[in-house]
């Protein structure tokens, strides 16, 4: 427990902020950046991660503002590759998004941050190719995403490489990042479900490689086709034995139950394969923390901390009226 600050105490410090400031002004080195993940409120023990594109693919156009309050992490989809290895950028596509400004943007990062939600940005995607396998790249990708949560505010971001990562520079990479943005700093992945079978996976290992600042691996239980299952078993996707069966193998090879959702396309529409109901999410979600609503597979304990759900994704949500959210979001956060 913090001692309490002596009233003395206080008008040092205030004092000493206000001189600091005005030196600041003085000698023209005050910078007016976003604060990266700065005094907001933690994920919730239970929490709902939605993406948001920026990008019009035929899913509803959403401002950030127009994100349903179930989501707690909203994961902006995505950063690009630049020419420099290793580095990422932004560009909000303002045209594609009927006239979206970035000082709108940027208010509305804000504006959910006050709500108490988190807004990080995503690396990746099916065309993503951001290769980070030395430690020059390591480097350039954690001065470069630092960069935008400066100057955007984000509070943190997001890992959806679905081209292959090297385990031992993506984590130094990620620690990088961490150690720049502090304790608020939130980290989710969404690895395919290929990248999770083993630990022994580059994915699977970059995620034990964080633990100790990872937030939650939201795994993509859709374009997929078969797997197995922790039990030895093959699974078909579509099912809940198949997002029980697969989140046992992150849940017994090291994760903590905080740090495991289960990903799912928002809508029919989202994802090519491995869409289920919001109804069968939810008797996954029974089935990990409670043992019910079970399918034939049963977990040989449960997992009450299990973290949440993942929808791609906001906009798709928002196409059929929000319905995913607005079953799975009360759901989670009742769990």
């Amino acid at each position: 427990m913090a001692r309490a600050t002596t009233e003395p105490a206080r008008k040092r410090s205030f004092l000493a902020a206000v001189l600091t400031t005005l030196a600041l002004a003085l000698t023209g080195t005050a910078t007016a950046t976003a604060d990266p993940a700065g005094a907001d409120a933690a994920p919730p023990a239970h929490a709902v991660t939605g993406y948001w594109q920026n990008f019009d693919n035929g899913a509803t156009v959403q401002k950030l503002s127009d994100v349903p309050g179930d989501y707690d992490i909203i994961a902006v989809a995505f950063a690009d590759a630049t020419t420099t290895p290793g580095a990422v950028d932004f560009t909000l596509d303002s045209a594609g998004l009927g006239g979206y400004t970035e000082d709108a943007f940027k208010a509305d990062i804000k504006a959910k941050q006050a709500a108490g939600k988190s807004v990080v940005i995503s690396i990746g995607g099916q065309n993503g190719t951001v290769s980070i396998n030395d430690s020059n790249s390591a480097t350039n990708f954690a001065n470069s995403v630092y960069s935008l949560m400066q100057e955007y505010g984000f509070n943190g971001v997001d890992i959806d490489l679905e081209n292959g990562l090297n385990s031992t520079y993506m984590s130094q990479a990620l620690k990088s990042i961490a150690a720049k943005a502090g304790s608020d700093f939130v980290l989710t992945m969404a690895p395919q479900t290929i990248d999770m079978q083993s630990t022994s996976a580059e994915y699977f290992k970059t995620a034990l490689g964080v633990k100790d600042i990872l937030t939650v691996v939201n795994m993509q239980y859709y374009n997929s086709g078969s797997m197995l299952g922790c039990d030895g078993k093959v699974y078909s996707q579509g099912s809940v034995d198949f997002l029980t069966a697969l989140a046992c193998i992150q849940l017994e090879g090291g994760l903590s139950p905080s740090q495991v959702g289960l990903g799912v396309p928002a809508s029919t529409s989202a994802a090519g394969s491995g869409y289920v109901s919001p109804s069968v999410v939810n008797a996954a979600l029974d089935c990990l923390t409670k043992g019910t609503n079970c399918g034939s597979f049963k977990p040989s304990k449960t997992y009450p901390g299990l973290r949440g759900a993942m929808a791609w994704s906001t906009n798709w949500d928002a196409s059929t009226g929000n319905g995913w959210s607005s079953t799975v979001g009360p759901h989670v956060h009742g769990l």
